[in-house]
């Protein structure tokens, strides 16, 4: 028999902790919703708690016999932790192999093996051997064997397969695996320990790892319990995900979502309010939140719904799906068919108007036929006939809206100044033209080349002797020194104004219109007051180079 020294208890102490912290955690665990997890972890919780046990036991008992004795049932039980880590870990990252029968009969019958060896080992002591010793404290040594290397380098590589699958499961789920990391190096640090026992007389030469498993259970299950039960939750979702309590607080998040909002990292127990974008998308009830990466917009649908996982405080989850590509086609078509309200709106007036211009003038011109006064009637017909002519250019610019005012498909790189020279080309008059900072756009030719086109007419016809065409800090602007707009600049891209401006017709209307096309902006530069400025923003240049006229 052999006293107990305070170091004994000490060392005892520690491993009872590791028993204590390994049967509150399996209580804890008892509230896991999925019950293959539930069940993994609970097992690996109670045989780990009672292998820590046994070595507390092993280090107080008082006699060889009962230490031997309670040591090699920590060592029968300490195996089986290993196919309940494995079990735990093919549930909570949604695999199966849990439930296959071959692996299920493989596992029993390595199980079974190692047993019949361990219990046996009084027979070949091959497994461990018993001496007391005093050093570092008086204590019944553990000598370790042959088949204790073999069945610890199986049980280690077995446990990392375990660790492959959970770090694969955060990166799919693509969640932050620190927390993960750290755990594991707990869980790992006892093989250390187990190192300086064997090699050194400083630590007892035994089995640390009890210590390990508490250490990661503690972490699972009270320091990272939201992460963990988050990056499960999400398996097989796509995109970004935030959690919240039950009083709307942020508590985990996905790297999608912290892509879409890096605020979030500073977000962490405040109220989802701190993402106003995301708030407003769930209460206006259309739930489409707009966001811009790298300086192109995106579309998330936001959905919110409640659950239950009966442990730790996540109870709703917010996830973004991204319908970019279904909104953008959405808000094309509710651009086309505004486009198609605007043109049949001036369609409808301009042929209202020259209907009752020719009419009259027709009218007219017969009345003054009959009174012999061929000078009026000859005016009236010249204005009737110039109606008719800016009638059919009018619904000319309609059918090329038609033909161009759709979805555009895949642009091509569009070089500015040629393009400009080009349909410089097709526009009367004595003006000149200037292209400054020549460089290319992404944009469909024929498109571009019409928006040029007609807008050089607009400055012509406005009173310009000078056209200039320039790059400004993303935007285009096409310059000409003519007259200044009056009144509301807007009115000049109004289909129903075209009456209003004669000398423009819809020129404008039609610029901007193949400009939304683009995904730009034509507006009038209303600062600009040495003639009219019109400027394309949002037009991305795929390169520039300095250039003159």
């Amino acid at each position: 028999m052999v006293d107990v020294a305070p170091y004994t208890v000490a060392y005892a102490l520690l491993f009872a902790a590791a028993a204590a912290g390994c049967g509150a955690a399996a209580v804890r665990a008892r509230r896991i919703e999925d019950a293959e997890t539930r069940r993994g972890l609970v097992v690996l919780l109670a045989t780990s708690g009672i292998w820590a046990a046994s070595h507390a036991g092993l280090l107080l008992l008082p006699t060889r016999d009962l230490k031997t004795a309670v040591y090699l049932i920590g060592l029968i039980l300490g195996f089986s932790t290993v196919f309940a880590w494995l079990y735990f870990c093919s549930a909570y990252t949604g695999r199966n192999y849990h439930r296959r029968p071959g692996f299920r009969r493989a596992a029993i019958a390595l199980y079974l093996a190692v047993v019949v060896v361990k219990i046996t080992n009084p027979i070949h002591h091959l497994y461990f051997t018993t001496a007391f010793v005093a050093s570092p404290f008086p204590h019944l040594a553990i000598r370790q064997g042959l088949f204790h290397w073999i069945v610890t380098g199986l049980s280690y590589t077995l446990a990392a397969v375990g660790m492959f699958t959970l770090f694969e499961a955060f990166g799919d789920a693509d969640y932050d695996a620190r927390s993960l990391g750290v755990l594991v190096a707990l869980s790992g640090a006892p093989v250390v320990l187990d190192i300086v026992g064997y090699a050194t007389p400083l630590l007892i030469d035994m089995i640390h790892a009890p210590l390990g498993v508490a250490a990661f259970a503690v972490g699972v299950l009270f320091a990272f319990e939201n992460r963990f039960f988050a990056v499960q939750l999400t398996d097989g979702v796509e995109g970004a995900t935030i959690f919240l309590d039950d009083d709307r607080r942020i508590r985990e998040f996905n790297g999608a979502a912290r892509r879409l909002f890096p605020d979030l990292d500073d977000a962490i127990g405040d109220s989802l309010d701190a993402l106003p974008a995301v708030a407003d998308a769930l209460a206006d009830g259309r739930g489409v939140v707009d966001v811009r990466i790298d300086g192109d917009a995106r579309h998330y649908v936001v959905s919110e719904n409640a659950f239950e996982i009966g442990q730790g405080s996540l109870s709703r989850i917010v996830v973004f799906s991204d319908v970019t590509r279904i909104e953008r086609h959405r808000r094309e078509l509710e651009r086309h068919d505004r486009q198609l309200e605007d043109l049949s709106e001036g369609m409808r007036h301009e042929l209202r108007n020259a209907v009752t211009i020719i009419r009259g003038n027709v009218r007219w011109a017969v009345e003054q036929l009959e009174d012999g006064g061929v000078d009026e009637a000859r005016e009236a017909l010249r204005t009737a006939t110039d109606t008719t002519d800016r009638t059919t250019r009018l619904m000319n610019d309609f059918a090329t809206l038609a033909q161009y005012g759709q979805t555009m498909a895949d642009p091509i790189t569009v070089d500015v100044g040629g393009a400009a020279r080009s349909a410089w080309g097709n526009v009367d008059g004595d003006a000149t033209l200037s292209v400054r900072n020549e460089s290319s756009v992404e944009a469909d030719p024929a498109r571009f080349g019409t928006l040029l086109e007609r807008t050089f007419e607009f400055l012509v016809e406005n009173g310009a002797t000078t056209v200039t065409v320039a790059r400004s800090d993303g935007d285009l602007t096409i310059t000409g020194d003519g007259d200044p707009p009056t009144g509301d600049p807007e009115t000049y891209f109004d289909y129903g104004d075209a009456a209003a401006h004669e000398s423009v017709g819809t020129a404008l209307p039609l610029v901007r219109t193949l400009a939304q096309v683009h995904g730009w902006e034509a507006t009038i530069d209303t600062d600009y007051r040495d003639g009219v400025r019109l400027v394309l923003t949002s037009v991305a240049a795929t390169g520039v180079e300095t250039g003159a006229d």
